[in-house]
Order: C-alpha cells, then structure tokens, then sequence
C-alpha cells in the first residue's frame, strides 16, 4: 500500500480508524522553522468530529504530539513525527461488517486486495479519520505558504442542490479567508446555513446521508509555479485530493461549465493593473495555464460523495456465506461530511503548493 506522498515535501501517513494511534512523518520541513501550534490546533479542531449536531457524534481531542523533528519550538531539518491518539472508538458497533460488505464503501473491495488481513473496524486504514494527519500536515504548511504571502480558504459550495456562491474578486481576499475559516460552516452568503442545516438534520432522521462540493482557493502564488505534463500544478493537487476518501471529482476554475464556452470567452485576457502587475480579467482557467501558475487565484472545486455508511436498510452480500442479504447498519456515522471536509481539502493544496514552490 502506497502511504507516501511527494518529491521535495513529503508525508507519510499511518494507523486505522480503530486503532490506538494514527499518525504522520512529514519529510522535506526547512530547519529553523518555528511552528505557531496553537495554529495547528485550531486548524485540526475545524476536522475534528463531535462538534456539530450535523456530524458523527465520535468525540476525539485530535491533539497531535509531535515525537521527533522539533527541538526547542523550531524545526530542526529532520523528519517530523506525529502521532494522534484515537480514544472514543467503538469497535463493537463494526462486528457485523467482517462478512457483510456496505455499499458504496471499501469493504468489498479492501478484502479482496488484502485477502481479508484488512482492518475491517470503523473502515480501518480507508477511514476519514485518517485525513486528521493530513490536516496537521497541511497546518504547517499552510504556516510556511503564509510566509510567502500565499494564502489558502475553502467554503461549501453546495450541499445538494443548494449553491453557494463561487469565489469573485471580492471574495477572494486575507479578510475574507480568515472570515471562512473562523466559521463552523464556512459558506460566502451566509444566509445559506440555516437551509443547509435543515436538510442535513432532516436526512439525518431518515437514517440518509448527503454529499456537496468544496471550493477551494489560494491566493498570493507567483507565476512560474509547477511544470508541464505529471508536475503541473492541477495534476500535483488532484493526486492527493483524491487521497480524500470521500472526493470523487475535481475541476479547475471554471471546470466542466467552460466547455459551454467560445474560446473568446473562455480566454483569460491579460493586463497590467495600476501596479505594473500582470493580471488576467477573467479566470476561467483557475490561475494555470500549461500546468503552471499564472499569479492569478488558483481555484478547484471538489465533489464529495454523500457518507455511504447509512442506517437505512439495503442490499448486500455476505462475503462468507456467499448469500444475498440485507444491511441495516449501527454505530455513529456523518449524514455529511462536506463541512469537515473545507479544511481538509485547504490542507491538501497547502501540501501540494508547498511540495511545488522553490
């Protein structure tokens, strides 16, 4: 199983839903780097499960402690290691899903390919726990973007077939994203949420689930940024995006939608603003072209599959008796994790923009 990521900025993740720890070795940290971790903190508090009415009821503290790279508040060049405790687990609640296998979900498929060794329990190894290491990572380097005057938001989209607005101009500025990323739903027309929440509590008490789409934005990237082909820009961040259990699609600035576009519209034009900086008027192409960034906001969007692991009642086999059979499933489960998944999905740019930039 391939548990490394990266060239220049990598990280290697491990442990199980499940299991006692679960955790992270981030390779490629500049020495010398002081590590705000009440940032860090905070960032893994907005993934954290338990704190909305709208998420699974699982509380974890999601503190990480960090065993080794750091000596004396600064990161010392070496590897930097951490570990996340799991403690409100209950394995009880996945006893039946050793021989009955959950639609929509890795079961089948994990136990083919690790002829049945796999931790089964709470989705083991393909569980969105997981992403928790993901975000400590992405925490600090978001830290070291910030340094460089790059800066990364995320806001809901959709959840269904309610829309949010999409990223403009005067959205997509540093009083904005710190706006989007102090909110427990982090929408751009907040008047949104009240709707969002209604639908979710309403399918939650139909024992459903639902999905949506993320959209995500860094601004302050140079131009020159990434290389053609397997290192462009859009190739590096949607290879860990779609890391993210739940992500099933990804596009870049204007997306499928700029296929309904004439190549006079679909063109970003370029000018020199007041400041004598080169600028595009529009931003269909998500600030990349080539593979390579071109100073504009780099913009994607991600769609997130609704939560398969359901209570309602549906059809399945059990692996082990080779039967047809029905699952009606127990324990705690999102009905969406598309709130939890914004920081997440920031994480995962930050990783890929700081594996990209010099």
């Amino acid at each position: 199983m391939s548990a490394t990521w990266g060239r220049d900025f990598r990280v290697s993740i491990f442990g199980e839903s499940h299991g006692s720890h679960i955790g992270i070795v981030i390779d490629g940290l500049p020495c010398g780097f002081k590590i705000d971790f009440e940032k860090v903190l905070k960032e893994m508090s907005r993934r954290a499960p338990g704190k909305s009415s709208i998420s699974t009821s699982r509380k974890e503290d999601d503190i990480p402690e960090v065993i080794s790279g750091v000596f004396n508040g600064y990161t010392t060049g070496a590897a930097l290691a951490a570990i996340i405790k799991n403690k409100d687990y209950r394995s009880k609640d996945y006893s039946q899903l050793k021989d009955i296998m959950r639609p929509g979900h890795a079961d089948y498929t994990s136990k083919i390919k690790y002829r049945g060794y796999n931790d089964y329990r709470g989705s083991g190894t393909f569980s969105g726990r997981i992403t928790a290491a993901l975000v400590f990572a992405g925490a600090i380097a978001k830290q070291i973007l910030e340094e460089k005057d790059i800066y990364i938001a995320s806001h809901i989209f959709s959840v269904k077939d309610i829309e949010d607005e999409k990223f403009s101009d005067a959205t997509l500025t540093r009083e904005k994203f710190r706006e989007l990323n102090n909110a427990e739903i982090s929408l751009l027309n907040s008047e949104k949420e009240d709707e969002i929440r209604r639908l979710v509590l309403e399918t939650k008490k139909e024992g459903d689930s639902l999905g949506g789409i993320v959209e995500c934005a860094a601004i302050g990237v140079r131009a020159g940024v990434g290389d053609p082909f397997f290192d462009s820009v859009e190739s590096k961040i949607s290879s860990i995006a779609f890391s993210v259990p739940a992500v099933k699609g990804i596009e870049f600035g204007s997306g499928f939608e700029i296929t309904k576009m004439k190549g006079s519209n679909a063109n970003d034009n370029f000018y020199f603003d007041e400041d004598g900086s080169i600028k595009t008027i529009t931003n269909h192409n998500g600030g990349i072209n080539g593979g390579i960034s071109n100073g504009m906001p780099i913009v994607f969007r991600a769609a997130i599959k609704p939560t398969p692991s359901i209570s309602m009642k549906q059809k399945t086999i059990n692996i082990e008796s080779r039967e047809n059979t029905e699952l009606e499933l127990k324990g705690r489960h999102d009905p969406i994790i598309v709130p939890r998944v914004t920081v997440v999905l920031e994480s995962v740019m930050a990783i890929a923009l700081l594996d990209l930039i010099d």
